[in-house]
């Protein structure tokens, strides 16, 4: 447990700091003393010589809440485009040229649910992928420059009309291309429509190019408000800093949220500033909500990814973040006086400028925080004391509340602890710490600070072994089913007017192009859905390919890739063709085929398939007619089930029904 040198008032200084119920209390130590023992660095925290840069926030991508837990500023969320875009796709308000739908996704009631938490949470809308009808026939956004900006601004209008939601930032294309006069358009077209309030980041990749850009167009100068970067690795450029411009790190952390991702995210959150005076940190991805199999499986603040169970965890991570934004808001400042720590870590200092100050300190160790980008040169940090001198407007301040963190073995982990308050009042300002590694400690005058408490969470459950769903939803409050998770393409409710029947209510696949991709999206469309563990499964579903001729479905067992890498999953793929056709593949693409040959199948009728996969073989029925047995399929061995068609068209699902075991 971490000891404390302070030099504090004659009633406290041989008080016991006890850093948590139950741990033995430590004496303090006269600072005189502390010299003796262990010289250690003096910080001097002053804003006599002015004040540093303005503090924008820190956030996620994807929520927030005041004083309480993460209390994020700043909610990052992506334009749904409908391509892949890490873990799935997104669908975009817009899937055609002439179609506006302000309800699809889960983004828009997100950012409501985190304007309910936090009034003044700062709102971010960035593209991944872009409907493929902006690209007439290209793969690239910037085709009709003026189209595109109608596209974003048309998002941004309709999160207002529909929602009242303001968006306060807009982004260019995540990690890809900029276009300077995109950006000049964009800009006039937000003024156009009376957004002049909100800012342009550009470019969300590297600092280089566009901070070189900017400083030889001038007027793409004046239109860029704040510079992203993304997984800066704690450093800006010289050419960024020369702008003026406000610098973010518009993407970092994506790291696994083990203790090891805490650190990370102590670390940067701290010297980003310190090091490359980046004033706003966000991280990907706020809550780990998708398959843990999936790419960056559990690289959240906090983990809840069963919604069949309610199951979630609230991991470290979170309360590395409570540490800074529950003791500071956007519109504060940094100090001058920041820095590193003689012996390794950082401290940072923040004011309202109305007197409240807050100091962050962390000692994370190189093996404890790295993040999963990029390579983290070597640093060492060990055991020592720092005195913190408050002068300038602080010197006078009589009491600092105090909030704790040590991440590492169980024995020794407290997550936002708040220990003794210190008291200053005869200390001329100044106190003396002993700092341990992998710590993190706030030091500040507002009171405010709470741990809280939740509900504990329901059990940790394996998905269903039995799962169906008919889609028979009339006003579904979210456009996709549940758990289904589309990897290419877009799965939505449907009401099929021409059936009043059975089929009235299904699911749709609902592109009929190519999306301007981010990732490798795939050649097919799939969803995902169940346990990555199952091995042996009955997959039934009633499929209705609507495309004539060249139109065809799929269902599958044993998938066992998504996301990003979507394009090379394997499985055992079960299709029909509208041309007459079947197949069964070893993968998605289709380039191992396992068997084929006619059947009487045509577009515009229902049908129903069944795969069978137990141990090294599958088989197959259409409307519950054997169509092929006993195929030997040695590999994967386990994997999702899924559905999907043979490229981008429309087909619908319905009736979908799984019997698994692991």
């Amino acid at each position: 447990m971490a000891e404390w040198l302070l030099s504090a008032s004659r009633q406290r200084r041989v008080k016991a700091m006890t850093a948590a119920a139950g741990s033995a209390g430590r004496a303090a130590v006269p600072l005189l003393l502390c010299a003796l023992l262990a010289p250690g660095g003096a910080y001097v925290l002053d804003d006599s010589d002015g004040l540093g840069r303005e503090f924008d926030g820190i956030g996620a991508v994807s929520g927030g809440g005041p004083n309480f837990g993460a209390s994020l500023h700043i909610l990052k969320v992506e334009i749904g485009g409908d391509g892949q875009t890490t873990d799935g796709t997104e669908p975009s308000h817009m899937h055609y040229a002439l179609d506006e739908n302000y309800f699809r996704g889960y983004e828009w009631w997100l950012m409501k649910e985190a304007k309910k938490r936090n009034p003044n949470i700062t709102l971010i809308g960035l593209p991944w992928s872009f409907p493929g009808w902006l690209g007439k026939g290209f793969d690239w956004p910037y085709v009709n420059l003026q189209l595109t900006a109608y596209y974003v601004v048309t998002w941004i209008v309709g999160a207002k009309r529909y929602h009242d939601l303001d968006i306060d930032y807009i982004g260019i294309w995540n990690e890809r291309s900029y276009n300077a006069n995109y950006i000049k358009i964009l800009r006039k077209m937000l003024n156009s429509q009376g957004l002049q309030r909100v800012k342009i980041i550009a470019s969300d990749n590297l600092w280089e190019s566009i901070s070189a850009a900017m400083l030889l167009d001038a007027e793409l100068f004046k239109v860029v408000d704040v510079i992203g970067a993304h997984y800066p690795g704690t450093h800006s450029v010289k050419d960024a800093r020369l702008t003026g411009k406000k610098l973010w790190s518009s993407e970092d952390f994506s790291t696994l949220n083990s203790d090891t991702g805490a650190g990370c995210w102590g670390r940067i959150l701290n010297q980003n500033y310190v090091n490359g005076y980046m004033t706003s940190t966000i991280a990907w991805n706020l809550v780990a909500s998708y398959y843990e199999q999936l790419p960056y499986g559990r690289c959240g603040l906090m983990t809840a990814q069963e919604p069949w169970s309610g199951h979630y965890v609230v991991e470290s991570p979170v309360w590395v973040s409570a540490h800074t934004t529950q003791f500071t808001q956007p519109g504060w400042y940094y100090l001058k006086t920041v820095g590193h720590l003689e012996k390794g870590g950082s401290y940072v200092a923040l004011t309202d400028g109305l007197g409240n100050l807050t100091i962050i300190i962390e000692t994370m160790s190189h093996k404890h925080s790295k993040c999963i980008r990029p390579f983290l040169p070597y640093f060492n940090v060990s055991q020592q004391f720092a005195t913190f001198v408050l002068k300038g407007s602080f010197s006078e301040i009589p009491e600092l509340q105090v909030w704790y963190t040590k991440l590492g073995k169980t024995s020794e982990r407290f997550l936002f602890k708040q220990l003794d308050s210190l008291w200053l009042l005869d200390s001329n300002g100044s106190f003396t710490l002993k700092l341990q590694e992998d710590e993190l400690f706030t030091l500040t005058t507002l009171t405010t600070g709470r741990k809280g408490s939740f509900l504990l969470p329901p059990e940790s459950q394996h998905f269903p072994s039995t799962y169906k769903d008919d889609f028979n939803v009339d006003y579904p409050f979210f456009s996709e089913a549940p758990n289904f998770a589309d990897q290419t393409g877009v799965f939505e409710y449907f009401t099929n007017m021409e059936d009043p029947g059975e089929h009235h209510f299904t699911l749709r696949q609902v592109l009929n192009q190519r999306p301007i991709t981010w990732a490798a999206d795939a050649s097919n469309t799939i969803s995902i859905i169940g346990d990555y563990s199952w091995t042996n499964l009955t997959i039934k579903c009633d499929v209705y390919i609507e495309t004539p001729d060249t139109g065809g479905v799929f269902i599958a067992g044993r998938v066992n890739k998504g996301g990003i890498l979507i394009r090379s999953a394997r499985g055992i793929f079960f299709w029909i063709f509208a041309n007459g056709s079947y197949r069964v593949t070893g993968d998605l693409a289709g380039w191992i085929i396992y068997a084929l040959g006619r059947v009487e199948v045509i577009a515009k009728k229902w049908y129903t398939l069944t795969l069978t996969i137990k141990g090294r073989f599958a088989s197959g029925m259409l409307d519950d007619k054997s169509l092929w047995t006993d195929i030997p399929v040695n590999f994967p061995k386990n994997g999702w089930a899924a559905i999907g068609t043979h490229s981008f068209e429309f087909a619908q699902f319905d009736n979908f029904h799984v019997e698994a075991t692991r």
